[in-house]
C-alpha cells in the first residue's frame, strides 16, 4: 500500500474496506441500520468515531501472518549468523536493534523503531511476491521490504517484541486526502496521546497533526474497530478527503496466504 508517490490499497485491505464502506461488511450494516448505533459509538482519532468488534474471521490475512510470525519466532529461537544490518541475516539484525532498545525509555523506543523500520526500501507486492496482495512477517518484511501494511504490522510486533501492550497498538487503514488514495498506519497510545507511525514520514507525530487522514478501519490481534466520520463536529473529512461512496475495487486477493 501506499508510499508519498503512489499509494495502493491491498487486495484484503479493499475486500474489507468495500465491505466497511459500501455498507456490506460486519459493521457496516449496524451501523447503517441500527438506531443504537450512535450509542454503540465512541470518539475516536482523526474526529472519526469508532464502533468495536471482536469477530476478526473477515481478516484472514492478518490472522495468518500473526500465525506465520509465531512459526517464524520458533524456527529462528537459537539460530545465529554474521551479518551486517539488512546483510544476509535480516531476522537476526531486527532482533538485535530490539535487544538494544530493551532497556530504554517508551519515547526512544517508539522513535527509534519508526526509524529502523522506514530505512526499508518500498517494495509492492506484485514485485516481492508475484501476487497483488501479500502481508509479510518481520522476518520476510526485513530480508524483501514491503509496502505500506507491512511496515506498520512490522513496527506493531516490533512494539509488542518490547513489551507494548496490545491494547495501545493499532494498524489503522485511512483514507489519505492530500494523495486521494488509501494507506496504512500504526497508531500507538503513549502519554494518553495517540501517536502515527508512518512509513510517509520520518517524525513521529501526534494524530492531531495530522490533518490528511480519515480512518477507515483499525485492528489489533483481539479487536477492530469501524471507523466512521464525526460529522457532529464537523470535522470528519477535510477537503478533498475521499467521499464514502467512492468505489473501492473489492476483488479477492489473487492468491491464498503463503
Amino acid at each position: 500500500m501506499g508510499t508519498g508517490k503512489k499509494a495502493k490499497l491491498s487486495g484484503e485491505m479493499l475486500a474489507i474496506c468495500a465491505r466497511v464502506v459500501l455498507a456490506g461488511g460486519v459493521l457496516c450494516s449496524i451501523s447503517a441500520q441500527s438506531a443504537k448505533a450512535a450509542e454503540l459509538s465512541r470518539q475516536s482519532f482523526w474526529n472519526s468515531r469508532e464502533i468495536a468488534s471482536t469477530n476478526l474471521s473477515p481478516f484472514w490475512k492478518w490472522r495468518a501472518v500473526l500465525k506465520r510470525y509465531s512459526q517464524e519466532m520458533a524456527r529462528n529461537s537459537g539460530q545465529h549468523c554474521a551479518s551486517s544490518l539488512f546483510g544476509d541475516c535480516p531476522y537476526e539484525d531486527w532482533r538485535r536493534f530490539l535487544a538494544e532498545m530493551e532497556n530504554n525509555d517508551r519515547w526512544s523506543q517508539l522513535v527509534a523503531v519508526n526509524s529502523f523500520v522506514n530505512a526499508r526500501t518500498y517494495r509492492t507486492d506484485e514485485r516481492n511476491w508475484g501476487v497483488r496482495d501479500y502481508w509479510a512477517t518481520p522476518g520476510e518484511f526485513m530480508a524483501r521490504s514491503g509496502d505500506c501494511e507491512d511496515y506498520a504490522i512490522a513496527k506493531y510486533l516490533s512494539l509488542k517484541e518490547l513489551g507494548w501492550r496490545e491494547r495501545d497498538l493499532r494498524i489503522v487503514v485511512v483514507r489519505d486526502s492530500k494523495l486521494r488514495a488509501a494507506h496504512a498506519v500504526l497508531v500507538v497510545t503513549y502519554g494518553e496521546r495517540r501517536w502515527v507511525l508512518d512509513n510517509q514520514n520520518t517524525r513521529v507525530d501526534e494524530t492531531s497533526v495530522v490533518r490528511h487522514y480519515q480512518p477507515v478501519f483499525s485492528i489489533n490481534e483481539t479487536s477492530w474497530w469501524h471507523h466512521q466520520p464525526d460529522n457532529a463536529r464537523g470535522e470528519g473529512r477535510q477537503p478533498g478527503a475521499l467521499s464514502n461512496t467512492t468505489k473501492l475495487d473489492a476483488t479477492p486477493a489473487a492468491a491464498e496466504d503463503r
